[in-house]
Formats: C-alpha cells, structure tokens, sequence
C-alpha cells in the first residue's frame, strides 16, 4: 500500500512537471514577433535571424538581420543576445542585450561599431493598445567606438554614445538623454575642390567635437519638449536648438507611419508623393506650436567666415562686417517687420562687433495651432514675428 501511494504520488508529480515544462520555457519565435510588432508601430522594418534559441531565460538569434522598410540592404547585425528575459503580461522584459562587433562595406565605404549593448528592454504585448504598455523601451543603450573609412583612409568617428531613457513614476511621460562625445572627421577627404578649399580657408581641416540631446514626451497630449540639442565643435562653436510641440501623440506617429508605408508602397511615386504631401498637411493640422530657440555661441569660425567672405569681394573681414552691419536693416525694409527690423540689425550690429552668442527665441503668450502658422505665412507673413512672439539678441 505505501509503495502503491508513493508510486501514484510520483507519477502525479512527473505529469505535473511535463505539462508545466512547456508553459514556462521561453518562446523565442514570439519575443522576435513582439518586437518586429512594436518595431514595426514606431516606423517600420524588421529583425529576423537564421536560428533562434532559448536556454533558460537566455534567448539567442544567431546570423541576425535587420531590414529597414525603405529597401535599403539589410544590416548584418550577428549574434544577439538576450539575457534576462521574461513574459510579462504577454510581453517580455530582458535585463540586457548585446550585439556583436559591427563591420559592415558598401560602395567603399566601411562602418564599424563596437561595445554594443542595451540594458532594461521592455517588448510590449500589443503595440496598437495605445498608451505607455504599447511602446518599445529601454534604460539604456550603448554604442563604444563607431568609425567610417573612404577606401581605407579614417573619414568620421565617435568615440562613445549612449541614451538613457526614463519613465515618469505615474506612468504619464518618458524622459531621455543622448550623448555623443569624441565625434571626429577628416574634412580633408571631401572630394568637392572649391568645397575643400573654402574648408581650408575656414581653419575647418577636421572636426573635433560632441552632440547632446535632452527632452521629455508626455503622451495624453504629446507634449515633446526638446530641452537640449546641441552640436559643440572646437574652433567653429555651439549650435543649440531648443523646442516644444504638442499633438505629438501615438495616434499621431501611427497615422504618420500609415502614410510613409503607403507612400513606400506606391509605385507611382509622383502620385505618392502628392497624396503623402496631402497627408502630412492635414497631420499638421494636430500640431500646436509652444516654443523654440536656435542658439549659436562662437568658438572662431564668425572671424574666419568673414575674412572668407571678405577675400572673396576684395576686402577684408573687418570691412566685410561693416557691409553685412550696413545691408541688414535694408534688406529687412521689404518684409515690413520694424519691430523685428530694428531687433535683429542691433543683435547683427553687437554679434559682428564682437562675435560671441546669437540667439532666436519663438515664444507666444499661449500655443499656436499649426494650420494658424501656415495661414499667416501665406495671408500675412509679416504678422508671423508676432504670432510667435520672436525676439532676437546677442552676446547675451
């Protein structure tokens, strides 16, 4: 009787265990398929691989590929793997995942990538649900050393990129941050002759320098703020633009991404460009203008451009920014904007005299629907400076 009760018991626990081994292993095939959905969601193409293989919480594609929608060449992308993982709600969560080293040739170009990695990667279940639990996220991810060759001569290169992304505790918005540092080219490789020598004549032989990008997206409204988006080169200076739009919504990037696959689609590609441009305009019409500013603060290039320029009237730079001081205001006569006229020639006036920032800010009382800029910059483009509250400053 003890045998016969323990054999059943045994049993019972082997039947146990063999229906549930299927229910907890990983589908690899489908934490592919979840993301080539979301992929596919917020712009299009698709990850494929020759073999895929899980091993516990560790999923494997072997001889991966990505294909971008626009029939572009695939990118050989290697082994990638995923460790971590985990269904959630359908969905999948990986702790990381790495990629191999880049290495890729066309038309005598070679780009290579290393130090690969993602960190924190969320696959959502149904990327047409809408809301936070439809998008494809992650905490970070991690490029090291990027380069570019032209026939085997060193043309660009950046040292280390990361973006981190961070998402509001009440689920409302994700906040993001990307930095590029050590990005470097050789100008000298640029094969235009006269584009060459006015790069020569520049002091631009190279560039030396980094971009960074910081901003947030609340997504009931889709307000996409674009604290921070700059590129700082030495000896040429830092460009800076700051913005804010609201509409951007899901529903928004949904039908955008709608219009770019049908247009892609088309063989007709006059008629798809007219259709997609009929799109586009009434996708505008969602949008509302809040803010933006363009900032440049100078590292040298002001002084080199304007003996360029002089050089190339028979004067000098110094007598070249006389002559711009002297033709701002009269250009600016015909559009009928003193305000902004008298504005923007005192900012012309003080940066040339001593070059060291210039900045233009759009900044109105209260938003401005978009289809509202279209209309005054074809019924009235000289009310457009005050629609959108701009101002104009220097050395500031």
């Amino acid at each position: 009787m003890k045998y016969s009760t323990k054999a059943r018991l045994l049993s019972a626990g082997v039947a146990v265990f063999t229906f549930a081994g299927p229910a907890l292993a990983l589908d690899g095939n489908d934490l592919v398929a979840k993301i080539n959905g979301a992929i596919s969601a917020q712009g299009g193409g698709s990850l494929s691989a020759e073999s895929v293989a899980v091993s516990g919480s560790e999923v494997t594609l072997t001889n991966a590929r990505f294909t971008a929608p626009s029939g572009q060449p695939s990118l050989p992308l290697g082994t990638i793997k995923f460790e971590g993982v985990a269904e959630d709600d359908g969905g999948y969560t990986a702790e990381t995942v790495s990629f191999d080293n880049l290495n890729v040739t066309q038309d005598k170009v070679t780009i290579t990538a290393s130090d690969i990695s993602m960190s924190g990667l969320v696959v959502p279940s149904n990327p047409a649900s809408g809301g936070l639990d439809a998008i494809l996220l992650y905490d970070e991810a991690h490029v090291g050393k990027m380069a570019a060759t032209i026939d085997g001569k060193p043309a660009f290169s950046v040292d280390e990129m990361n973006v981190t992304s961070e998402v509001a505790d009440d689920n409302s918005s994700i906040g993001f941050d990307l930095q590029a540092n050590g990005i470097k080219s050789d100008l000298s490789l640029v094969e235009d002759a006269s584009a060459r020598d006015a790069l020569q004549q520049l002091g631009i032989t190279s560039l030396d320098g980094k971009v960074t990008m910081q901003g947030s997206w609340a997504l009931e409204d889709g307000t996409l703020d674009i604290d921070e988006y700059a590129l700082d080169f030495a000896k040429i200076g830092r460009l800076n633009l700051t913005f804010s739009i609201s509409g951007y919504t899901l529903d928004f990037i949904k039908s955008a991404n709608e219009t770019a696959k049908a247009m892609e689609s088309n063989a007709n590609k006059e008629e798809a460009q007219q259709a997609a441009s009929l799109a586009m305009l009434g996708l505008m019409q969602r949008l509302t203008f809040n803010s933006a500013e363009i900032r440049f603060e100078d590292a040298g290039i002001t002084k080199h451009a304007l003996d360029y320029a002089g050089k190339q009237q028979g004067t000098t730079g110094a007598q070249m920014a006389q002559m711009l001081k002297g033709m701002t205001p009269m250009l600016l006569a015909q559009y009928n904007i003193p305000e902004l006229q008298n504005m923007l020639s005192a900012a012309v006036n003080t940066y040339l005299d001593n070059p060291g920032s210039f900045t233009i800010t759009a900044e109105p009382d209260k938003g401005v629907p978009f289809p509202m800029i279209m209309g005054a910059a074809m019924g009235a483009p000289n009310t457009l400076p005050q629609v959108l509250g701009v101002k104009v400053s220097a050395n500031d």
